[in-house]
């Protein structure tokens, strides 16, 4: 295959319009596209352990890799471009099981992220990821004697750091050293903090229809899947509809919604260890029965820490914790969904007043701050099946849910 020149080559350095899409004809994207596109790929260089440059008002810059990617060559990398000395990035509960030699205020708790020096012991591919992950800690080894320091603050852009780590659905835990502003350096990718931060928003309102077709269920003879894609070419959210919907009279009642998160284990494998599964295929059976329905079949697991977490946190419950706790204890918050992706979705099939199926109350507070009428709550419980029990008594101890 013959190479391009290096003019034609894509450059990392800004996420704008490329040599290829001038030659295609398409038209320019958008800013707002074009910041999608940088995080998104700033997200994918952090999953390959590649160095990213972070970017703040004025002359603020970090250049960051993840803790639970990064090899020796990241980190060489990394050596070579901070202009200062590095330090790890971790959520609030996880930085306190590392280093409890005071008690960690609440406003400290609060805070987006907290900062630890690195001995140079540390900066090691294997001490990282312990550092980093509760459930590999024995993979200290020799460096398990050393403790890491917390330093008085972090330094200003950290809070965006973590985040593009969770969009990236890694670990919360970054490795960051300060870098100047400009120039950027060769072949590394930069994106603003502001960028990160706006992402989740952004991305739900670019949400496009992008493929739609009848598929029959089992128990919904009469469904549709209809597509769902961002603006960055990332993820795909999906909508069942059962029956039509869209098309429910304003003199009639709400159709039935529910939004229901992906759930690998649960919905496909049958795990035991949650109710998803008995949710999803009840919640098709009753809209079917019905005559009507919309399942927004969303792609966040695990309440949005992602399949590889979530299993990290089943070890964690293993180990005692609970769900809550296990999320906190990777790093993770409670729930880390947004719900502004449900409504995009219902504004786009057509449908703007909703009878949510759902035992979250969260989540009706939720979509009616995004716009939809919610003009009711329908119970959705199922028994405890002997393995979940302690499970669904969490859901309704410690994030209110209504289960009784």
């Amino acid at each position: 295959m013959k190479s391009l020149p290096a003019s034609a080559m894509p450059d990392r350095r800004s996420p704008g319009v490329q040599p290829d899409a001038v030659l295609s004809g398409e038209a320019a994207p958008d800013a707002a596209t074009l910041a999608l596109r940088a995080v998104h790929r700033a997200a994918s260089d952090l999953r390959r352990g590649t160095p990213v440059l972070l970017r703040g008002a004025g002359d603020h810059a970090l250049v960051i890799v993840a803790a639970e990617t990064v090899g020796g060559r990241g980190l060489a990398e990394l050596a070579a471009l901070m202009d200062g000395a590095p330090c790890l990035l971790l959520a609030p509960v996880r930085a306190a099981a590392l280093a409890p030699s005071r008690p960690v205020p609440a406003a400290e708790d609060a805070a987006p992220a907290v900062a630890l020096r690195l001995p140079a012991a540390l900066l090691d591919p294997a001490a990282l990821r312990s550092l980093a992950d509760p459930t590999v800690e024995r993979l200290l080894g020799d460096a398990a004697a050393i403790r890491p320091e917390r330093l008085p603050s972090p330094p200003p852009l950290a809070g965006a750091a973590l985040a593009l780590a969770k969009l990236a659905r890694l670990l919360p835990a970054v490795v960051a050293a300060p870098v100047p502003a400009e120039p950027i350096p060769p072949n590394l990718l930069a994106v603003s903090a502001a960028q990160v931060l706006a992402y989740p928003a952004t991305a739900a309102t670019s949400l496009r229809r992008v493929a739609d077709a009848a598929v029959p269920l089992e128990d919904a003879p009469d469904a549709r899947i209809v597509a769902f894609r961002a603006g960055d070419g990332g993820i795909e959210h999906l909508a069942i509809l059962v029956g039509r919907p869209e098309d429910v009279a304003e003199d009639r009642p709400a159709p039935l919604a529910r939004m229901h998160s992906e759930c690998f284990t649960g919905d496909l494998l049958g795990s035991l260890r949650c109710d998803c599964g008995p949710q999803l295929r009840g919640a098709i059976a009753r809209m079917a029965a019905e005559g009507a329905g919309v399942l927004l079949y969303l792609a966040q697991e695990g309440r949005g820490i992602g399949l590889v977490n979530k299993l990290r946190a089943y070890a964690l419950q293993d180990s005692g914790l609970d769900t809550l706790d296990a999320n906190r204890a990777l790093g993770w918050g409670a729930d880390e969904r947004s719900f502004l992706v449900a409504a995009t979705m219902l504004e786009q099939v057509g449908i703007r007043r909703v009878r949510l199926l759902t035992n979250n109350p969260n989540k009706l507070a939720a979509l009616a701050a995004c716009g939809i009428e919610v003009s009711g709550r329908e119970a959705h419980a199922f028994a405890p099946n002997g393995v979940n029990d302690a499970y669904l008594e969490t859901k309704a101890r410690r994030f209110g849910h209504l289960l009784a």
